[in-house]
């Protein structure tokens, strides 16, 4: 009889730590109400008030965030991609520059981690950035570095492109 009673309190504990874990993991999606009396939206806020001693230091107006702007890829627009590191940036130029439909798509050799993308009307690249054009700013360029550094390059690289014969 002891051994059936301590299989049963073993089950019954069982079953209640087991619906406190569910409870501490599903409950908090489910609209079940809340312990503090507040709505679900109201505990969303995580911070209801501004902290007095956080300085905002950058700030990026809405219409800002939000504005489109038009690429003209036959015109003279390039996009210039700033690759910082452990944020996926390898992923993402790797799928600039391989997998985007384009009217020209980049020329990607295996082997090599380059690819040639140019303008469909020139031999003229639109893409500046690792997979494109290599680390020719150095390794890891920030902002100023590649502000400096990328206008000298792309007209070495136009004129080199314009003085080979067709």
């Amino acid at each position: 009889m002891v051994e059936r009673t301590s299989k049963f309190l073993l089950i019954v504990a069982v079953s209640v730590c087991f619906m406190l874990i569910l409870y501490q993991y599903v409950g908090p999606g489910l609209s079940l109400g809340s312990p503090s009396g507040r709505s679900y939206s109201e505990e969303l806020d995580l911070f209801p008030t501004p902290d007095p001693h956080y300085v905002k230091k950058y700030y990026f107006p809405v219409r800002e965030l939000e504005r489109e702007l038009a690429f003209d890829m036959k015109g003279e627009d390039v996009i210039v991609f700033l690759h910082i590191q452990k944020t996926g940036g390898t992923t993402f130029g790797r799928h600039l520059v391989q997998n985007v439909r384009l009217e020209v798509p980049c020329d990607c050799r295996p082997g090599q981690k380059k690819c040639t993308c140019y303008r469909p009307n020139r031999r003229e690249t639109w893409l500046f950035s690792r997979f494109s054009t290599g680390w020719s700013c150095g390794l890891h360029a920030d902002w100023p570095e590649l502000t400096n550094c990328v206008p000298g390059v792309l007209d070495r690289r136009e004129s080199a492109a314009a003085k080979t014969p067709r």
